[in-house]
């Protein structure tokens, strides 16, 4: 047989169609652990989209406070995230505690950031007890457990955590890390954001919102070393500027009776205390069609990429 024709019966496969290989006759255990990929099956990896979504049934079973427990915002079926997840870094959840009874979370998480969305309840954490109401802001350490203890009326909470960072990496918080509980009080949310309010803006200010931080965070201007909280606002008749960012929101509605969100293209109406989910890098607006002022919560995963200079945020239009 010549060259040519031992080099023609040779049979090429592209390097994207290769299954992953394996080592030839590994010496041990851990030689045999190994795998090989290549530059044309192993970078651009595609995985399951995370899509734009809206939580509504979860809301209102929660307000029903038919049973004390948890209501998640799931996504992992849809993304193909073996824990629960509603971005691949953020699950947020509803919290309904009945009169008089109590709920206790233990998130493997480093912190918990809570919002009162109706009643009062005492949150015991980290040694500390806080008195909390209907439009408070709460975080709490991770590492350990919260227990919260509703009043007469009962109470309903937005949670959102970080839990599915921390699962993906098999991790778990250090309770000596944990920075400790912070309680932003109704009334002095509402003062900060009129101070927000009055102030001035420019081409390069993304919208009228205030930005929760820490005493230990306060470098960062993030809530926790991953995640960022913002109440944002739409004046009356107004819309936020047309957007991107590549950190995932999950946006619980406050105020807005005729606002809704544009996510690529799509429409979005809103609804009290629903729960929104923008994915990472799509465009997005939010517009205001009512006579009263719009107020939404929005968490992020913008410490990660604040931290790995990934952050991206860009208008999608000019300033008219």
């Amino acid at each position: 047989m010549t060259s040519e024709t031992a080099n023609a019966s040779k049979i090429t496969i592209d390097m994207a169609d290769m299954p992953v290989q394996l080592p030839c006759d590994p010496g041990s255990a851990a030689q045999g652990r190994a795998r090989f990929f290549n530059s044309g099956n192993a970078f651009n990896l595609k995985l399951a989209a995370v899509p734009a979504a809206a939580f509504r049934e979860e809301a209102t079973a929660a307000l029903a406070l038919e049973a004390t427990g948890f209501t998640l915002c799931d996504q992992s079926a849809v993304i193909g995230s073996p824990f629960p997840a509603t971005t691949p870094l953020m699950l947020a959840r509803y919290a309904a505690i009945r009169p008089d009874e109590r709920l206790d979370a233990d998130f493997n998480a480093t912190g918990a950031i809570w919002y009162v969305m109706a009643g009062a309840a005492t949150a015991s954490t980290a040694g500390e007890k806080l008195s909390i109401a209907a439009g408070d802001v709460v975080l709490t350490p991770g590492g350990g457990k919260v227990s919260l203890e509703a009043g007469s009326h009962g109470a309903v909470l937005w949670v959102v955590t970080n839990e599915p960072q921390l699962a993906f990496e098999g991790a778990r918080p250090d309770p000596s890390l944990m920075a400790p509980p912070v309680h932003y009080p109704a009334a002095e949310i509402e003062r900060q954001l009129e101070r927000v309010v009055e102030a001035s803006t420019n081409a390069t200010t993304s919208g009228i919102a205030l930005i929760f931080s820490t005493k230990e965070q306060e470098a960062r201007r993030n809530i926790l070393p991953s995640l960022t909280l913002s109440l944002n606002t739409v004046p009356a008749g107004e819309q936020q500027r047309a957007h991107r960012h590549n950190s995932a929101a999950v946006t619980l509605i406050l105020k807005g009776e005729a606002a809704y969100s544009k996510v690529a293209d799509a429409r979005c109406e809103w609804s009290p205390f629903a729960t929104l989910v923008t994915p990472a890098g799509d465009p997005h607006s939010h517009h205001n069609d009512g006579a009263d002022r719009a107020a939404f919560l929005i968490v992020q995963d913008g410490g990660l990429h604040y931290h790995a200079r990934t952050m991206g945020f860009a208008f999608m239009e000019p300033l008219a």
